[in-house]
This record gives structure tokens, C-alpha cells and sequence, in this order.
């Protein structure tokens, strides 16, 4: 039988992975109502609704283009799902297309985005091909963007912008990446376990999310086996601040969370 409720956590530990899950979300305008404008909205491929109606909503009121970025990769199946269980989306067309194209008629025919307001990339196998394919499209079209605004699943944001500013190092005249996830999750205790306040339709199953959340702390770790420039080269150094390493020690040492999640498949 499938599990769809999560136990609750400790409070520390449920304090500890909210800490964790706002600074992975990076959100260079927290606080404000809305983010600046940008010459550019670049959606990296995710299966979280919520990021692909920020985007899509904030390049319809700024009149922005919005770049989508996502190929086929080992992620894409849980795009497919997230569009077929979506009340309005789930009459789009999935199976066997890229990433880039769903979002893209997400935008067309759900938020008015004109043909001509959108780029598309559809190539891109991960998050490092999303960047300097992105990259490559803006210089192949001739657009000088001088701020772009990227986007992705929050899990995945912090890393996601390391890897644009590491692919765009060595050249000349890219954007200066602004970082916005949409929303920042944040998880609680109810009655039935844990779970996601508020709720929003397309968000993950909270296992999915805590096991993202997980694996990314040693991706951007800059060392031997990390991502950053003393590891394998994908990111800049991402510098962890003293309440996020609190934070993961906490997460690391708290067995209840190891065996919730090692029993669910994710």
C-alpha cells in the first residue's frame, strides 16, 4: 500500500529542515511583494506547478520574454505526472515531449504568453546543460540581456544559479542572474503528519521533497566530492552560513527522519 502521509518531526528538526529549505529556495527579493524586472525569465525544467506559474505569471504582468530551458531527462516523468494530475493542465499533451515544450504551452495557452515572448530550449539533459544552453540561445538570438531571473524547482534553486554564474565565468557581456523561486515551502505539523503550509496544487509529496532537500547539501558542498571548484567544477562556491550547517547537523543526526525516508520509494 502506497504511503501518502508523512510522521511528524521533532520540532527541532522540523525547525531545522525549514531553516535548510529557505536557503536552498534562494530569494534575492525577500520581503518584497514582487521581484524587480529582468530582461529575461529563465524556467529550468521542474515538476513544481507553483514555480511554473510564478514564471509564467511574472513574465505575463512584465511584458518579459521567458526563456524555458529542459530536455528529456531522468526527471521528466515526474513533470508528465505533475501536468496529468493538474485540474486545468492535464489536458496538454506529455508523454514523449521535452520539458521546455510543456512549460512552454503551459504558458501559451494558460497565462497568454505570446509565441513571440517565448524561447525555447528543449536540448538540455540536466543543470548544467540548462545554463549553457540558455546561455548559447541568448547569444544565438542576439539578446543582450543585462539581468536575467532564474527559476527552478526550489530545491534546486541555490544550485541551479551557481551553475549559471560557473557556465557564464568566462564570458562576456551575460546577465547578471537574479535568483527567485516563485515561493518559499515550508513545512508543519497537523493532525494527519507532515505537511506542506500553505498547500498549493503541484507541490511534492513531502517524502520527495525532504529527500530532494537531502541530496542537495553535498552537491554544493566545495569540496572533493562536491559540485563547487575544489570538487567537480559544476557550481562557484556556494558559502553555507553557520545556521544552514546547524541546521544539517541536525537533519543528519535525527534517525527518525533516516527511517521515514529510507522506507518510502521515491
Amino acid at each position: 500500500m502506497q504511503i501518502t502521509t508523512f510522521p511528524a518531526l521533532p520540532e527541532t528538526t522540523l525547525a531545522a529542515a525549514n531553516t535548510l529549505g529557505e536557503w536552498l529556495a534562494q530569494n534575492d527579493f525577500a520581503g518584497k511583494s514582487t521581484p524587480v524586472r529582468a530582461d529575461v525569465v529563465i524556467l529550468a525544467g521542474n515538476a513544481v506547478m507553483p514555480t511554473i506559474d510564478a514564471a509564467c505569471a511574472l513574465a505575463a504582468a512584465q511584458n518579459t520574454p521567458l526563456l524555458v530551458t529542459g530536455g528529456v531527462g531522468h526527471s521528466t516523468t515526474f513533470l508528465y505526472a505533475a501536468v496529468a494530475r493538474h485540474p486545468r493542465y492535464n489536458v496538454l499533451q506529455t508523454t514523449g515531449r521535452s520539458e521546455a515544450a510543456i512549460m512552454a504551452d503551459i504558458g501559451r495557452h494558460f497565462w497568454n504568453l505570446e509565441d513571440s515572448q517565448l524561447l525555447i530550449e528543449d536540448k538540455s539533459r540536466n543543470c548544467g546543460e540548462n545554463a549553457r544552453f540558455s546561455v548559447d540561445l541568448l547569444l544565438s538570438q542576439g539578446i543582450k540581456a543585462k539581468t536575467a531571473m532564474v527559476m527552478q524547482d526550489p530545491t534546486m534553486q541555490r544550485r541551479t544559479v551557481a551553475t549559471f554564474a560557473r557556465v557564464s565565468q568566462q564570458c562576456t557581456d551575460t546577465p547578471h542572474w537574479l535568483s527567485w523561486p516563485g515561493f518559499t515551502p515550508r513545512l508543519c505539523n497537523m493532525a494527519a503528519g507532515l505537511a506542506f503550509q500553505p498547500q498549493q496544487e503541484g507541490q511534492w509529496p513531502v517524502d520527495r521533497y525532504l529527500s530532494l532537500m537531502m541530496g542537495e547539501v553535498p552537491r554544493l558542498r566545495d569540496d572533493a566530492t562536491g559540485y563547487g571548484p575544489k570538487g567537480r567544477d559544476f557550481l562557484v562556491h556556494v558559502d553555507f552560513t553557520p545556521a544552514v550547517d546547524a541546521a544539517w547537523q541536525v537533519l543528519i543526526a535525527d534517525e527518525t527522519l533516516a527511517a521515514a525516508l529510507a522506507s518510502r520509494s521515491l
